[in-house]
């Protein structure tokens, strides 16, 4: 097995929405915000190379979207998809699988194209399989009003019509921090709740180390103590819970977090303190693996 970042492309939100009752005396310690108030985000996916398998987990928001809808958003940089696999020696038709931890835009948006003659939609990634779960995607599909504009249906219903579609099995317990092994793409998922319906965390053993890749549950090293949490969570309180069994598991056993949306730290290491869970160490991947 092999691993790899890929980023995805840069944007920008608004500080305030990504910490939430944290105030900004506080978060722009560690986030600084420009003159907008918005503070850098990346969309960094993850690739595993594992036999015949090819697996990317997430897809950044990818490009079919409009001006006017970017422009919310203020791409920064000029990372790509296609380029970050190119420049590890793929292309996206070697894809044979897609992993999305969750269904909103900017996690999945790349996983749909528009067709060659821009009169619809068509997967971005011809030979591979969309997986979700099934209590996300009636969740997504049926949405929420304070959910419903992050997850659109150019983005979702191209993948049930392609037949590419697949779900994976939820775990048989509804503890906060439920796992599961899931031996088809040979990682374990942690499923977490209080950002969106079943989110999904894979847990990767590689190396002789663990990783989990974090996502939304902790999208920056700002968001690990735990009153941090995303102002766009539909459970915060869910969330604290979610986030102080993790971490204390992430501790216990010595795991690295994979960050997707930290545009200036990939990975970092935990240690205990008398005022809980924070940052020991950040990493490159290539400092730690390669």
């Amino acid at each position: 097995m092999e691993i790899f970042p890929v980023e995805t492309g840069n944007f920008k939100l608004d500080g305030g929405a990504m910490f939430g009752v944290v105030p900004k005396t506080i978060w722009q310690k560690t986030n600084p915000a420009d003159a907008n108030n918005l503070i850098d985000i990346a969309a960094r996916s993850l690739l595993i190379e594992d036999g015949k398998r090819l697996i990317l987990i997430d897809t950044g928001m990818g490009n079919k979207q409009s001006d006017k809808f970017f422009s919310y958003y203020y791409r920064w940089g000029h990372f790509s998809l296609d380029n970050s696999l190119k420049k590890l020696g793929f292309h996206r038709d070697d894809i044979t699988d897609v992993f999305m931890t969750h269904l909103h835009f900017d996690h999945c948006g790349g996983c749909i194209q528009w067709n060659s003659d821009r009169t619809g939609y068509e997967p971005a990634f011809k030979n591979a399989r969309f997986w979700t779960n099934e209590n996300h995607w009636k969740w997504a599909t049926e949405p929420n009003a304070r959910e419903k504009a992050s997850f659109l249906k150019e983005n979702l219903l191209p993948m049930e019509e392609s037949g590419q579609l697949k779900f994976i099995g939820l775990p048989n317990t509804n503890s906060d921090l439920a796992f599961k092994e899931q031996s088809e793409l040979n990682f374990g998922i942690r499923f977490v709740d209080g950002h969106t319906e079943k989110q999904m965390l894979p847990q990767i053993k590689y190396k002789g180390k663990i990783i989990v890749f974090v996502a939304d549950l902790i999208p920056t090293v700002g968001h690990i103590p735990l009153p941090y949490v995303i102002g766009y969570d539909t459970r915060p309180l869910l969330t604290l819970s979610e986030k102080e069994l993790f971490l204390n598991k992430a501790v216990e056993n010595e795991i690295y977090l994979f960050f997707e949306h930290d545009a200036h730290n990939e990975l970092c290491t935990l240690k205990q303190t008398e005022k809980g869970v924070r940052l020991d160490s950040t990493y490159t991947f290539e400092e730690i693996f390669h």
